[in-house]
């Protein structure tokens, strides 16, 4: 028993990436906002927090990389549909547009776990022009979702530093 337990932790260890490169495939999201405007960079966080619970739970289930990017690619229009309903809400006129794209993004560290720089995949969703600052993650496979953390507020967590966490550390 003790043998084929020690076997699984072997096999599970090279599931888990502490290092992530181009090689390694993966979905990004990067939600870029209407303006460097205090307003639409705070609504851009809003947008994110919607569209991020939402991503997270329509693609829970998703355990490869091209399940995830048909299962974005079938859901845009929905993204911007809940894109525009918190920017109606916070009193904007502009609306989003969402889409799919390859395109280079600089190296990035998500709580110890790195993903080198490189082009990468990525949901695209541009609020009005899209010529503010961004906020970009990992959302395949889900290297950030959200979290209440009792506070009223959110924060970001990473599913694959947890199950590290709990099997290495």
């Amino acid at each position: 028993m003790l043998c084929i337990l020690l076997s699984a932790l072997i096999i599970c260890t090279g599931c888990v990436h502490t290092n992530l490169d181009e090689g390694y495939s993966l979905i990004r999201i990067h939600i870029r906002a209407e303006s460097n405007d205090a307003r639409d960079q705070a609504v851009k966080l809003q947008v994110r927090d919607a569209v991020c619970a939402y991503l997270e739970s329509e693609l829970s289930d998703v355990n490869d990389f091209q399940s995830a990017y048909d299962g974005i690619e079938k859901r845009l229009k929905t993204i911007e549909k809940i894109a525009d309903e918190v920017l109606s809400k916070a009193g904007f006129g502009y609306t989003s547009h969402a889409r799919l794209n390859n395109e280079y993004f600089p190296t990035r560290s998500y709580e110890g776990i790195v993903v080198e720089s490189g082009y990468y995949d990525a949901l695209i969703l541009e609020l009005g022009a899209g010529k503010g600052d961004n906020w970009w993650c990992v959302i395949y496979p889900p290297l950030c979702y959200l979290e209440a953390n009792g506070t009223g507020g959110i924060r970001y967590r990473s599913k694959i530093k947890e199950i590290w966490d709990k099997y290495f550390s």
